[in-house]
């Protein structure tokens, strides 16, 4: 039973962790299943080939009135008390905000504007900053807020987002544009225990217009040259300590004053209580972690030009909770994915901070070499990304020396796996790691598996280049599958490996920005399990069923949390037959060129929507305009 909470205009105490986080699944029909509840979203392009159209209207402009309520309620229609200067809460500039709830008591406040996206315009986004507070404890959502344009949710928060400090929230409503819509904000506080939404500086901008060639990707930064980490282990593998390092270069015109290290782990604690630490920061500046403690901005001692670089370095500490996830223990088996801090990509849209999302992914990374050492029990097998070697440490204790080039990130798991390997004809070496329970023959056929899949994705993309190729196997994984670079985890099933060994490629290979765009990867790896597997998708598209206007494939990972559903159904499902559907377009030979090409063409770089859209087109005999409207694929 929970007791009375602080008063409103009293106490604000923070709490919390981010209520979402993200995985892959594969079923035995080729599509994929996923769960979760929701948070917050956006995308990007490169020139190519497009039929002329006839330029429509648009005027990029901010449409929303008094975004930062400086001007008292003006343009808005709220609860009492709720727009103001009150004592209790800051502003994130100015004087002024939206206070939603804080009496510790049963309550409901709104807030609402009424807003015309003009027509004409081809992009809307919607940004505003938010503060959660709360008196709450634990992982129970108690009191929410819920985020509405028209009739459709874009996001609910909670009591268990609660953080310090404002966090930006950014939504592509380009699906509005041309409607005049209510954007609603609705807080229901619970009986006891306050939690106060504090919301300011909005922003509903519009761009775009007609149809020409998008523009070139602006430069992403900083480039990590080498992650270098040293780690110790306790007897069980579940406790990590040691020290990381990251040098980096800057190669945009605008120098770096910062960086950020995303610690998305912590998504899986209790903040400011968390299972990932970074202490004793050097190279930089650390300031509080934000983001739901899954962000920690690092101010550079000096603006960092075009061409220049720096190291940042830390001591890290890595608690693994329990739970068979893809950052959890399964009794003596540790699995330890996104636990190694990596920098944050600035590009044109800015710094890229989204949060944590547990009904897909949301790490975007650029590619780097890791040069990792794990001193751990000899008892325990630890498979890693990249090239492992053992040799003895101090008694009882083997080291072992991970190495991989040109990879987005590094996972490995630690516990008493039944280890067998093998070689796939192309001359990829294959281990394949089991819990208790996994029974040899299931192993074996895993082995199997990973064998011809990983040749099969190769002679289609490219030649694996990752060295070996370690996958975890675990019925336990609710979330069915997972990939990391070198390294995946999976339940006993062809279709999931299949899928997860694709990730090699699309994510690993080709990344992409998989909050923003998660059809880059789980679309195209699903259609590359089809074809591994055998399967051409005939047909496919015919049983598409749209649930809204606002529903497409090419939809960031915010309208995938506020719809989870849906993610699965159509990201890879509607996805994959969409690509099916492109191959019918354009012939078999020339599906496979065009993917081969685009491939070899972002080999370790990052793929946008608006780039496989020009690829696609510039092989394409037709217009291809209606059939990207057709399968809504937008960007």
């Amino acid at each position: 039973m929970r007791g009375t909470g602080t008063a409103r205009r009293g106490l604000t105490l923070a709490a919390g962790a981010a209520l979402f986080a993200s995985v892959c699944l594969a079923n035995a029909a080729g599509a994929t299943t996923a769960q979760a509840v929701g948070t917050a979203g956006a995308g990007k392009a490169v020139a190519g080939t497009h039929a002329a159209v006839a330029p429509l209207d648009c005027t990029p402009t901010q449409i929303l009135a008094n975004p930062g309520f400086e001007s008292g309620t003006s343009g808005w229609t709220s609860s009492s008390g709720v727009i103001g200067a009150a004592s209790g809460q800051s502003a994130h500039s100015g004087s002024s905000f939206a206070w939603l709830d804080g009496y510790g008591s049963s309550h409901t406040d709104t807030l609402s504007q009424s807003v015309t996206i003009p027509s004409g315009c081809t992009t809307a986004s919607l940004s505003f900053w938010l503060h959660i507070d709360t008196a709450e404890t634990g992982s129970t959502a108690y009191d929410k807020l819920t985020v509405k344009l028209g009739s459709t949710t874009l996001a609910s928060y909670s009591n268990v987002n609660a953080a310090a400090g404002y966090v930006q929230k950014t939504f592509d409503v380009s699906s509005f544009i041309g409607q005049t819509v209510p954007l609603a904000f609705s807080g229901v506080e619970d009986s006891s225990l306050q939690t106060s939404f504090v919301l300011d500086d909005f922003s509903l901008t519009t761009g775009g217009g007609g149809n020409p060639p998008p523009p070139t990707d602006t430069v992403r930064t900083p480039s990590p040259g080498k992650y270098t980490v040293s780690l110790s282990s306790d007897a069980a593998g579940s406790v990590w300590n040691g020290h990381e390092s990251v040098t980096f270069t800057n190669p945009s015109v605008t120098p770096l004053t910062e960086v950020y290290l995303r610690l998305w782990d912590n998504w899986h604690g209790s903040c400011p209580t968390t299972p990932i630490t970074v202490t004793n920061v050097t190279g930089g500046t650390a300031s509080a972690l934000s983001v739901a403690c899954t962000a920690m901005k690092i101010t550079l001692p000096a603006p960092v030009a075009q061409g220049q670089g720096g190291t940042i370095g830390f001591d890290l500490g890595i608690s693994v909770p329990s739970g068979a996830d893809r950052f959890g223990r399964d009794g003596s088996f540790n699995f330890i994915g996104n636990a190694l801090p990596v920098l944050a990509i600035r590009d044109g849209a800015g710094w890229h901070l989204d949060p944590y999302t547990n009904n897909g992914e949301a790490f975007y990374s650029l590619a780097a070499d890791f040069d990792v050492t794990l001193d751990h029990p000899t008892s325990l097998q630890v498979p890693a990304t990249g090239t492992s070697v053992d040799s003895p440490g101090t008694s009882g204790r083997t080291v072992t020396h991970a190495t991989a080039s040109k990879v987005r990130d590094f996972a490995w798991a630690a516990g008493p796996f039944t280890k067998i390997s093998g070689t796939s004809p192309a001359g990829v070496a294959v281990n394949i790691y089991s819990v208790n329970g996994i029974s040899s023959s299931d192993s074996q056929s895993m082995l199997s598996t990973a064998k011809s899949a990983v040749d099969a994705h190769a002679a289609r993309f490219g030649a694996y280049p990752y060295g070996e190729l370690d996958a975890v196997i675990d019925n336990n994984f609710w979330f069915g599958g997972m990939e990391y670079p070198g390294f995946v985890l999976d339940l006993v099933s062809t279709t999931a490996l299949t899928h997860e060994i694709a990730h090699q490629w699309w994510y690993g290979i080709v990344g992409d920005d998989e909050y923003n765009g998660p059809w880059l990867d789980e679309a195209f790896t699903d259609y590359s399990t089809d074809l591994a597997l055998g399967s051409t998708g005939s047909g496919c598209w015919n049983s598409v069923s749209w649930a809204s206007s606002a529903e497409k494939i090419t939809n960031s990972m915010a309208y995938w949390d506020a719809n989870s559903g849906r993610y699965s159904t159509v990201v890879y499902g509607y996805g994959k037959c969409a690509l099916h559907d492109l191959q019918r377009q354009l012939g078999d030979t020339v599906m496979a060129k065009l993917l081969k090409d685009y491939a070899q063409a972002h080999w370790y770089g990052v793929s946008t929507t608006a780039e496989f859209k020009a690829a696609a087109q510039a092989v394409s005999t037709t217009d291809l305009t209606s059939f990207w409207s057709q399968h809504r694929i937008e960007g």
